[in-house]
């Protein structure tokens, strides 16, 4: 995964303070955590594209996204109370699939603390089989994430 990263390119965030559960015996937040970092990052980043989009048949009662991949480059540590900033984007987009990239900096140094990502895939519930993302989601995607590429 590379290292440079343009945080322009990134138009979602959420803000995260680490919390004493996350950490270990030494202060540092546990390797997992980050993962639901970027879990509750992708979460608002689809209910705020849900919202801002009218993307309502997106979350039908047979539609659903599944985390097929995910994958972290721990920089430097985040330790207790730290506060964070988890930026979000969509880099891509397949038939059933796209790709999330995740940066999380320390807020007040600006530290790069980590970096990862992830792939979703859209099932149909009732046969645990891929579907075709939805035009309407690949649209809204496209509008929001400039830079997100069709592949």
């Amino acid at each position: 995964m590379d290292k440079i990263i343009n945080l322009n390119t990134f138009r979602h965030s959420i803000k995260v303070k680490v919390r004493f559960h996350e950490v270990d015996m030494m202060s540092v937040v546990n390797n997992a955590i980050y993962f639901t970092y970027f879990e509750d990052a992708r979460v608002k980043y689809l209910q705020d594209l849900k919202a801002k989009y009218k993307l309502d048949e997106v979350m039908s009662n047979d539609s659903f996204f599944i985390m097929a991949h995910n994958e972290i480059d721990y920089l430097i540590p985040a330790q207790f109370d730290d506060d964070l900033i988890v930026h979000t984007k969509i880099e891509w987009i397949k038939n059933t699939s796209f790709g999330f990239k995740h940066i999380i900096l320390n807020e007040k140094t600006g530290a790069t603390i980590a970096i990862g990502g992830g792939v979703f895939v859209h099932i149909k519930l009732s046969t645990k089989e891929k579907q075709d993302l939805p035009e309407s989601l690949i649209m809204a995607i496209q509008n929001f994430e400039s830079e997100a590429q069709k592949i």
